[in-house]
């Protein structure tokens, strides 16, 4: 079953800018490859506030995402150091 991306609109404004052309291919296919397919045998859930979420690691970046029916909804990919504390901010909204 192949699923569909949906992106939080801040994912394109913000965050694709920030990372570099090489990463940003690693990152793309990491996604194509493996959560289009089986994001929950990838990816790892999270806990606490972000309950419900889930997160892929690519080198220094996180995937962070949420599981629907037939969509992942991708609300961040975000380097590991900021990642959690814009995270809240983006679901909170």
């Amino acid at each position: 079953m192949v699923l569909k991306f949906k992106y939080h609109p801040d994912v394109k404004r913000y965050d694709l800018p920030k990372i570099d052309v090489r990463n940003r291919g690693m990152i793309k296919r990491v996604i194509e490859d493996r959560l289009a397919t089986q994001p929950e045998a990838y990816g790892k859930p999270l806990q606490r506030t972000l309950k419900g979420y889930w997160k892929l690691r690519v080198g220094d970046y996180r995937v962070v995402f949420k599981v629907s029916n037939n969509s992942i909804f991708i609300f961040g990919i975000i380097h590991r150091k900021e990642v959690y504390r814009l995270i809240k901010k983006r679901i909170e909204a």
